[in-house]
């Protein structure tokens, strides 16, 4: 897509995939010109700017495992400390998120979403799934492994789909209770065992809204780091526009014009009346921008 780009995307850091699996030469970057990225907890941490802050080894607590997130532009590693605890509630309640995806420029809100995800999963993997012993830090913070039975553990992505569904120049988009009044959005489901992409678009969309779609086609992804999700952006038509709503997944669906799409895309943060234009930072907004422009 060549449009502005979808949040969490771009990192400028080389993830140095080299030095990680090196433990002297990840040794070696461990030095005075190492940078810390600043996090409270799992939040991040601003200067005057809005810029994110960076620190060196020397501010790190010495018993924090630390997490090699790569080699910034300088040639300078940088890594994040794992916190003590990780995500307990819902990425959407909190303000220091919306801030972070509000003020940061594209490769910076990156790195801080790639850092988060990796150690977040580290606060919350602090013991081996096949056995309860304690875990270890390994490769730099791209692997634990288990103190007792030595099996490895790796930081996890849950993939998504999010797709949009098409029926005579309109777009079906739905919306859960927690969405601010008159916002609605792409449908969306977590991909299950044994299962496509393809057929998590067509058994999703079936479950939320009763309707039964064809012809799947990948669009685009975001990397969504709360806690770790891989939003995997598809289109798909439907022969029959007949909604049956699952209630317990969602407030509303609703099928939309192009052209009351294109005017709320107008009206900006506010909206229409009936409709608020999914915001710039979900990938929701670059798919239905795709459908508009295409």
């Amino acid at each position: 897509m060549s449009r502005p780009p979808v949040a969490f995307t771009g990192s400028p850091i080389d993830r140095a995939d080299h030095i990680r699996v090196d433990e002297n030469a990840l040794a070696g970057q461990m030095n005075f010109r190492a940078r810390l990225l600043a996090l409270d907890g799992l939040e991040p941490v601003f200067d005057d700017l809005g810029a994110l802050v960076w620190g060196t080894l020397a501010d790190c607590d010495p018993d924090a495992e630390l997490c090699f997130l790569g080699m910034d532009p300088d040639g300078k590693a940088c890594f994040a400390a794992v916190p003590a605890q990780g995500a307990t509630g819902p990425a959407y309640a909190n303000p220091a998120i919306w801030r972070a995806m509000q003020l940061l420029e594209p490769g910076q809100l990156a790195l801080y979403g790639g850092a988060r995800s990796l150690v977040d999963w580290h606060a919350r993997h602090r013991f081996c799934a096949r056995c309860g012993s304690t875990t270890k830090i390994a490769k730099g913070g791209w692997q634990r492994d288990c103190r007792s039975c030595g099996a490895n553990h790796f930081p996890r992505t849950d993939p998504v789909t999010i797709m949009l569904v098409e029926h005579d120049d309109r777009l079906l988009l739905g919306r859960q209770p927690r969405f601010p009044p008159r916002m609605f959005s792409a449908l969306a489901g977590f991909v299950e065992p044994g299962e496509s992409i393809e057929e998590a678009v067509a058994r999703e969309i079936h479950e939320e809204a009763g309707v039964r779609v064809r012809d799947v086609t990948y669009v685009a992804s975001q990397p969504w780091p709360f806690p770790s999700q891989l939003m995997i952006g598809c289109h798909s038509y439907t022969d029959d526009p007949e909604i049956t709503l699952d209630e317990t997944e969602l407030e509303d669906a609703r099928w939309f014009t192009r052209a009351e799409l294109e005017e709320a895309r107008a009206a900006g943060d506010d909206g229409t009346p009936d409709l608020i234009f999914p915001r710039s930072f979900a990938i929701a907004h670059h798919l239905v921008t795709w459908w508009l422009d295409k």
